[in-house]
Parts: structure tokens; sequence; C-alpha cells
């Protein structure tokens, strides 16, 4: 005895085949999982320009901090730090390890902290057509100097 072929219920033979319809809908969903890959792609990496700035002013900070010069007044030694030894070290540390980050100021404000500012340009490592004149980044740290 043959089995014959069960037919779908709802289908009769003039109506129309609904294959391929997933096809497309797959299609949208790995566009858009790609867009949303791409995204999080770049804002991690602006995430991280910016933190590396961070760390750039923190350790320019640091740095001019240590620019002080030391006197005595009574029978105590007194740290203090000038605009000029601020900015000669800040400018040094940035010079060295800034890759393609500037100066924009260092001074100290009261003699004894050192303010820093330093700014960049991060540009998308994959959405570019976007943001195609990059995003400009600050940073401001400042460091104290504190003699014990």
């Amino acid at each position: 005895m043959r089995r014959r072929p069960i037919r779908d219920a709802g289908r009769g033979p003039g109506d129309p085949d609904d294959e391929g319809s997933v096809l497309i809908l797959t299609l949208g969903y790995a566009v858009l999982a790609l867009v949303t890959v791409f995204v999080c792609v770049d804002a991690a990496s602006l995430y991280l320009a910016q933190k590396k700035l961070d760390s750039l002013a923190d350790a320019a900070a640091l740095a001019a901090a240590d620019g002080f010069v030391l006197s005595v007044v009574g029978d105590e030694p007194v740290a203090t730090l000038t605009d000029a030894a601020v900015l000669e070290q800040a400018a040094e540390m940035v010079g060295e390890v800034g890759g393609g980050a500037v100066l924009v100021s260092a001074a100290t404000p009261d003699g004894v902290s050192a303010r820093v500012t330093v700014a960049d340009v991060w540009r998308p490592p994959v959405l570019t057509l976007f943001v195609p004149d990059g995003v400009a980044l600050e940073a401001t740290a400042t460091s104290r100097t504190a003699l014990r």
C-alpha cells in the first residue's frame, strides 16, 4: 500500500508560495547585527581613546608637579611651583609619550598644584563616513606637590 503525501491544510493549489520570505528577514537581521557590532567597536574605541588621553594628562600633571623649586622659609622646607617649570615638564612628557596629542595648557593655580590640559582628535576605526573629521577630545588633570 502506498502512502499519500499529506497536504498543508491551509494551502490549496492556487495559493501563493511563501518560500523565501525567511531569507529576507534573515538578511535584515544580519545587517542589523553588523551595524550594531560596528557601532559597538567605534564606541569602545572612543572610550579607550579618552582613557588614554586621561592617562596622558595624569602623567603630564605628575611630571609637572615634580618640577618644583625647593626653598627654606624659616626652618621649614617649602616646595614651590612656577608656571614656567610646570609648562616645561608637561611639554616634555607630552612630547615623549603623547603620540598625536597636544598640550593645551599647563600652569600652577596656587604654586603647589600643577594643572595640565591635553587634547587629541579621535577618528572612528569603522564608520568613518559618519564622522569624517573625527571627534575632539580633551582631558585635564591636577597633581599636587607635598613635602612631608
